[in-house]
């Protein structure tokens, strides 16, 4: 990322002086609250489609589970165990499904209300940084779900012993979302490693020599996390994450790069 020139900073600088400084403190409480409400009114509308739909959401989620069960020659059919539950459960994923129908204009509404206050180059940077961190939000949850759901349900399903599978649908939408969002999260580590590295915690020199003790580390948290014990699906979920850690490396070297680059031009500029 280009570095702008000192006649180039001045203009930014008039720029956030002129933007910010038009809002008093009481308009910018006003401008929360319009965000505010507008956002839950795009939750409430999310939610009630979301309730439309919510049969078919967790039909979609309840797949895996089913054909785990068809594979294993077991009735592919799931139980409540409570008169409130399919009430519960359809209420619970309508909600969720609003949320992520309602989530592009929340972050949009969010963005409204940050952007006047940062700089041009703030701005750009915060969005690639929405978008980044939502791109691998979803390529964790595509993850959990096309490869480590169905493994993790196959190996419990046929687990030995001697007892008849009755899986409660409430039961596992709960299992389902820690494991969706787990990972969700988990793919977010190149994130977490741009700001170790912009802060200057981490640089890819220090990542790159304790590759064996990361390596390590995310043994021991798969280790931890997989919800089965066989050493397939442990490995299937460290593969995804020490390709992240590498991603990370890359990403500490851009930003150590784009430092070394302005202290040189900032040594120019005092010369």
């Amino acid at each position: 990322m280009a570095t702008p020139s000192q006649p180039e900073r001045k203009k930014i600088i008039v720029e956030h002086e002129n933007a910010t400084g038009k809002m008093s403190f009481l308009e910018h409480l006003t401008e929360l609250r319009k965000r505010i409400i507008y956002s839950l009114i795009a939750v409430g509308l999310g939610l009630c489609v979301g309730l439309y739909f919510s049969d078919r959401a967790f039909g979609y989620l309840a797949h895996p589970m089913l054909k785990a069960l068809r594979d294993a020659k077991l009735e592919d059919r799931l139980i409540y165990t409570s008169p409130l539950g399919p009430l519960q459960l359809f209420i619970t994923v309508g909600l969720y499904v609003g949320i992520v129908l309602a989530s592009p204009y929340v972050l949009w509404q969010i963005w409204l209300f940050v952007a006047p206050g940062l700089y041009r180059h703030e701005r750009r940077a915060v969005l690639t940084f929405i978008f980044s961190s939502l791109a691998l939000f979803l390529s964790g949850m595509a993850f959990a779900y096309w490869v480590m759901l169905p493994m993790t349900l196959s190996f419990l399903i046929s687990f030995p012993g001697p007892y008849r599978a009755m899986i409660s649908m409430n039961d596992y939408f709960d299992m389902t979302l820690v494991i969706l969002l787990g990972l969700g999260i988990v793919f977010q580590l190149p994130i977490l490693i741009f700001f170790l590295s912009l802060f200057g915690i981490v640089t890819p020199r220090f990542l790159w020599s304790n590759f064996r003790y990361a390596i390590l580390i995310i043994s021991i948290l798969a280790a931890v996390i997989t919800p089965t014990t066989d050493a397939l699906t442990m490995t299937i979920f460290m593969a995804p994450m020490v390709v992240l850690y590498l991603m990370g490396i890359g990403v500490s070297a851009l930003v150590a790069r784009h430092k070394r680059r302005s202290e040189a031009i900032a040594r120019a500029g005092a010369r």
